[in-house]
């Protein structure tokens, strides 16, 4: 079974991303922020890790930088819904840095679980 680890800031939005992705097989992790996200990550390693990008604490391009610095082959899928910079700026950061895919919020469920299989996949 593969194993998600979730990094969203909003309590719901994270919930929804949990319930959508365990309904299909996925064993799903969760962390608030970018740092609770990195301790988790190196306690047990999942084989993708989606994250937010504008966040308290430790945002998520910071977050992305620490794991592949932590892993160089860690699966990453950033997704943003605006900020200061926009979506798009942030996530072309993100790309640059090493997320695999990304996603633009609001996603419907369908776009979620095609990003995780395209990026299991690669």
């Amino acid at each position: 079974m593969n194993r998600v680890l979730i990094i969203e800031d909003d309590e719901s939005l994270r919930h929804a991303i949990q319930r959508t992705l365990v309904a299909v097989g996925y064993e799903v992790q969760e962390a608030a922020d970018g740092k609770a996200g990195l301790t988790a990550y190196r306690r047990q390693p999942s084989d993708v890790v989606i994250t937010d990008i504008v966040m308290p604490d430790t945002e998520g391009l910071e977050t992305i930088r620490e794991l592949c610095r932590h892993d160089a082959a860690v699966k990453i899928i950033a997704m943003s819904g605006g900020g200061v910079g926009g979506s798009t700026s942030y996530l072309m950061l993100a790309r640059q840095l090493g997320a695999r895919s990304v996603l633009t919020k609001p996603f419907s469920a369908d776009e979620l679980r095609n990003a995780v299989a395209g990026v299991l996949a690669s």
